[in-house]
Formats: C-alpha cells, sequence, structure tokens
C-alpha cells in the first residue's frame, strides 16, 4: 500500500478528541509564499438549465448600484451567486452558496485576488469579475432528483445532547432537501426558493441547481494555513501556487485554536467521534464516554483531517451555514464538500502553519 492509500483510514474511523467543537491579515513575523497564479480549474461542458431563472443568473453581469440607490434584489442575488459558484469552481470557496454577501465572500474574493497577484482588498470589481468570467460555463443547471437521493435512510432531528447522539446509528442527513443541498454546495433556503412547490423527497422531480467545478484540486497540497484573524485555511502547491482556500471556524479566546505549525498526520473519511470527559472541556461530563457514530451530521462533519498536535484537527461540519461563522472548540472547522477537497490532496506529514488571531472575544 502506497503512503497516500495509508493516509487514508478505514471508513468510520474512531476519533478521541479534547478540542473541536474584523478581517485580518498575516502574523506579524509571518509572511505567505510567494504565490504564482493557479490555472482555472474550468469543468467540462456544463448543459445550461431551461429555467429563465437560471438562464438570467447564468447571464448576470457585474453592476455596481448608483450612489445611494440600492440594487434590484433579483439582479443583486443573481450577481452574487454567479460569483459564488465561479468562486467555488475556482477553489476559492465562498462556503455555502446563497446569493448574499458577506465575510466569506469576501475573503474568498480576497484569496482569489492573491492568487492572481492583485491587491488583497477583497472587493468583487470589474477587474476580478474579468477573471472569474474567463470560466464561461453556466452556473447553474437542471438535476433531476434521483431514487438514490431520496432513499435515505434519514434522521428525524439531530440532537444537540451528545447521549442522545450516541443512541443513532447513524448521524444521516434529516431529509433529501438537506443532502441536495450539500450535492450542490447551497443553502437550504436558496435552493428552495429558486425551485418553488418543488417536491424535493420525489424521484424524477427536475430542479435547478448550481454546477461546482471539479471535487479534487490540481496539484498536491504541501502547505496548509489557518488564517485565524481572516476564519481563512488556504492550501498552497509545492511552487507556491495558491491552489484553494476555504472559511473556516476556528476557536474562540476562550478555547483558541493553536498556534504554531505542526503537520497532518492521517485523514478518516466518515468518522466516528469518540466524547471522552477526561480530554474535553465541554459538554456533559456525567454522561462518560460516548461514541457518536459516522455521518454528515457528526459533530466533526463527514471528514477528520487529524494534526500533529494532539486531539487537534481539520474537520467537517453539520452545519455549513455557520461555517465562518462562529467559533468552534478549538478544532478548525470547514464545509464536508471543502475538507473532502483539502483532505483528498493533502498526505501524512503535509505542513499546517496556524497564524494570526481572533481579533474579538467571541464565545464558543
Amino acid at each position: 500500500m502506497n503512503s497516500a492509500k495509508a493516509l487514508i483510514m478505514a471508513s468510520a474511523a474512531v476519533l478521541s478528541l479534547a478540542a473541536c467543537g474584523d478581517r485580518g491579515g498575516q502574523a506579524e513575523g509571518q509572511r505567505a509564499p510567494d504565490v504564482n497564479p493557479a490555472p482555472l480549474n474550468v469543468p467540462a461542458a456544463v448543459t445550461p438549465s431551461s429555467s429563465p431563472v437560471a438562464q438570467a443568473i447564468d447571464k448576470a453581469q457585474f453592476l455596481q448600484a448608483a450612489a445611494g440607490q440600492p440594487m434590484a434584489p433579483d439582479t443583486l442575488r443573481g450577481m452574487l451567486i454567479r460569483a459564488q459558484v465561479l468562486l467555488d469552481r475556482a477553489h476559492f470557496s465562498p462556503g455555502v452558496i446563497d446569493g448574499t454577501d458577506g465575510e466569506n465572500l469576501k475573503n474568498a474574493v480576497a484569496a482569489f485576488e492573491r492568487a492572481r497577484n492583485l491587491p488583497e482588498d477583497g472587493m468583487l470589481d470589474q477587474e476580478v469579475w474579468n477573471l472569474l468570467v474567463k470560466d464561461d460555463q453556466p452556473v447553474m443547471t437542471d438535476y433531476v432528483v434521483t431514487e438514490a437521493d431520496v432513499a435515505g435512510p434519514f434522521v428525524d432531528k439531530i440532537p444537540t445532547d451528545y447521549k442522545e447522539m450516541a443512541e443513532l446509528e447513524k448521524l444521516g442527513f434529516t431529509s433529501p432537501l438537506e443532502a441536495l443541498a450539500e450535492k450542490f454546495h447551497m443553502d437550504e433556503a436558496l435552493l428552495t426558493a429558486l425551485n418553488p412547490g418543488a417536491d424535493f423527497a420525489k424521484a424524477g422531480t427536475k430542479i435547478i441547481v448550481a454546477a461546482p467545478g471539479p471535487d479534487v484540486l490540481v496539484a498536491p497540497v504541501t502547505l496548509v494555513e489557518v488564517d485565524k484573524a481572516r476564519n481563512q485555511v488556504r492550501a498552497y502547491g509545492g511552487d507556491g501556487s495558491l491552489l484553494a482556500s476555504y472559511p473556516a471556524t476556528v476557536g474562540s479566546s476562550d478555547m483558541p485554536t493553536p498556534d504554531g505549525e505542526w503537520a497532518v498526520n492521517l485523514v478518516a473519511n466518515d468518522p466516528h467521534w469518540n466524547y471522552d470527559p477526561k480530554k474535553l472541556n465541554f459538554g456533559d461530563k456525567s454522561a462518560g464516554k460516548l461514541d457518536i457514530k459516522p455521518g454528515p451530521n457528526n459533530p466533526v462533519g463527514a471528514v477528520w483531517i487529524d494534526l500533529t498536535k494532539d486531539t487537534y484537527g481539520i474537520h467537517g461540519a453539520p452545519e455549513p451555514k455557520l461555517v465562518g461563522k462562529t467559533a468552534s472548540h478549538g478544532c478548525v472547522r470547514l464545509t464536508n464538500w471543502d475538507a473532502r477537497q483539502l483532505g483528498s490532496a493533502v498526505k501524512k506529514g503535509t505542513r499546517v502553519v496556524f497564524m494570526g488571531s481572533r481579533p474579538a472575544k467571541t464565545k464558543a
């Protein structure tokens, strides 16, 4: 077995963790590697949607509202959806595609600017737009819900109590809507809004969805930066090119993410999560040790990237819309799809550098 295969632990690996649960730049005295522009990750031909709503998004152009005048909501939403899909496709993840502005989008734009050797102001302007739309494939496409999409099994509700979680056989999706939204990197509210009246639980239903790009990066990752000030993880190739960036949830000032340089130890797909009250500083310790089964709604999501810093890792998240917007118990949370992408590109020994600090005290 080669080292890459040996790194990926068997499905349902068991983990015992003691952690996890204003924009800034680099930490003082630290310098990012010299960056070379990474090639665009333009997907194979995307079949355009037959929906007028989707076609309008595909044709959205960069616009700026006149001074003191708000932009029409549908116009703004279409522009932002197109930008988010194109950034996701280029591997500068905005997190969930939701058609709204925010820090995750600004940070994705800043990373895209860094990769293109532009000033990192995080502003979606005409210059950034022109570079993004070099990928002129449609950003929306039609999708027909399959039997597999609705087969489940689904969980009625994901409990917040760890003891109740441990009683479930799988921390699966709660509905076909949740599963489809994650499949296409979308916010459930946007998927519903774009498909009014659609029955997501019925095979054969035709819906319009985002068309993300390739799931794999164009090269192996040799350096991972965890920027705690910007709530972002960045992945670099061996030639110094910035291959990808991801919005991240990091620890609070009460439960901080570590400083310093560490390395990837292993990657586990579909991990169990072992709650050990002797090692953890949160939760109801009276419940004793608990084995939380795998699933996308597991507390560490669908992937665990174990670090040489004991009990710490980079992992997926059960609520993708919260990534980058709340604090963790010290580990680094990504959306499940971003964690899968990063996990497939690192190997044992890949450097992981933690930099920056949270600008204000935040409760976990």
